[in-house]
């Protein structure tokens, strides 16, 4: 169930309003290819992803039934591409924030699990850590080999969950039309709350990315409801929203141009 009434405001409905993807007997060539998309969604942090980035060798054995969803999740945390966008450019606290979000669907929920993965990776290197993740039994439970890990703290389950989860899982998530680079955050946003053993606010995704769908498809078109900003300090004055239709390659350079017009973004769906 939904944790939250106020999912709507909160731009987690997208969330729970769509089930988990997964890979089941007998799937498809389409199936197979939902099912990359969605890794890649979610691992690579909402990032739009070229064409000459994708990992081809590893989408081919997926393909061909030679790994799991859970190995191709594998392939993919641990590839050089990952790095560069994750790794290599922030500090180590943030990248396991990252790692939690992207591999294990949640924040992490205290100072001893950024500890621990830090002396993982500093005795037995990036992938030994990156493994530590996928292979726990926190994974199994929750994914298993054919489920593409989701932002499990959005909804109450009960697997492994506590409450904090859902407020710190806030503090990395800024919307679904917002990516995790694009936020261009390098240091740990949750180091204050954890080594204090605090309970983080909730804070709402940023205007104009409230909104959104998880089912879109990436090839596909989005719709955008704006409507005007106040100027300055002048009265709010009601005004009709506008819809802006875009394809999903130029979605994250319209948002930007409605941002720089002075334009709020009410919802983006796909079409």
């Amino acid at each position: 169930m939904a944790i939250t009434a106020a999912a709507s405001r909160l731009g987690t409905s997208a969330f729970a309003d769509t089930a988990p993807v997964e890979l089941r007997p007998n799937w498809t060539a389409a199936d197979a290819e939902l099912v990359i998309r969605a890794v890649y969604r979610q691992v690579l942090g909402n990032e739009h992803l070229m064409q000459f980035e994708r990992l081809t060798s590893a989408e081919s054995l997926l393909r061909n039934g030679k790994i799991t969803v859970q190995e191709f999740v594998r392939q993919v945390a641990k590839s050089e591409l990952y790095k560069t966008k994750f790794f290599h450019n922030n500090y180590h606290p943030r990248t396991i924030e990252l790692n939690y979000k992207h591999l294990l669907g949640r924040a992490p929920y205290d100072e001893s699990e950024i500890t621990y993965h830090v002396n993982l990776y500093q005795d037995k290197g990036y992938d030994a850590d990156i493994d530590s993740y996928i292979d726990s039994l926190e994974y199994q439970v929750n994914f298993g080999e054919s489920i593409v890990p989701y932002y499990r703290d959005f909804e109450t389950t009960g697997k492994g969950q506590r409450t904090v989860g859902f407020t710190r899982l806030f503090k990395l998530y800024r919307g679904y039309a917002n990516s995790d680079r694009a936020q261009g955050k390098k240091q740990a946003q949750l180091a204050w709350e954890l080594g204090k053993n605090l309970a983080s606010a909730v804070d709402a995704p940023s205007p104009g990315v409230l909104s959104g769908t998880a089912g879109g498809s990436r090839n596909g078109f989005y719709r955008i409801s704006v409507v005007q900003s106040a100027i300055g300090g002048g009265p709010q004055i009601r005004r009709s929203s506008a819809q802006v239709l875009v394809p999903y390659e130029q979605l994250n350079s319209k948002l930007q141009e409605l941002n720089r017009q002075g334009k709020r973004v009410l919802s983006v769906t796909s079409v």
